[in-house]
């Protein structure tokens, strides 16, 4: 079994903007996220600790200008945020306590009515084809094939 930790190598190796997501609670300019557009079949990871997060199955385009899922596969908590004159919900990675974005009630209603809006910052991104390499064999049936 896979241990997932918040690890100080891996923190000293983010970019300025993957930091500042990650550790300082910041949110990326909307529409400049790198997995935005991202349609190909695979999981999302937390860029810390590396622990499964997302699947590409339950992304969707919800127009709000940062990547957004239905629900998490795994490794997901939620706090309240009163930051910014807003109550929120935050959501972050279990294991790696890193900042991952907001969870809304504006979601899809077919798909249980949420709208995960996540910050690519925070994100690695796992290929279907490189799951099993990489010790995600166990999350590949959450994966469909999107082409």
């Amino acid at each position: 079994m896979r241990t997932y930790t918040k690890d100080p190598d891996v923190i000293a190796t983010l970019t300025p903007e993957q930091y500042r997501v990650t550790q300082q609670n910041g949110t990326e300019r909307p529409g400049t996220g790198e997995l935005l557009d991202n349609k190909e079949p695979g999981i999302y990871v937390d860029i810390v600790s590396g622990e499964p997060l997302f699947a590409s199955s339950d992304k969707y385009e919800s127009g709000c200008g940062w990547p957004s899922f239905t629900k998490p596969i795994d490794n997901v908590t939620e706090h309240r945020d009163s930051s910014h004159g807003m109550i929120r919900t935050e959501v972050r990675s279990t294991h790696g306590d890193s900042h991952l974005g907001h969870v809304f009630p504006d979601g899809p209603r077919d798909r249980g009515g949420l709208r995960y809006c996540i910050n690519s910052a925070s994100l690695r991104f796992v290929h279907r084809d490189d799951m099993e390499a990489e010790g995600y064999a166990s999350y590949i049936d959450q994966v469909e094939d999107l082409t």
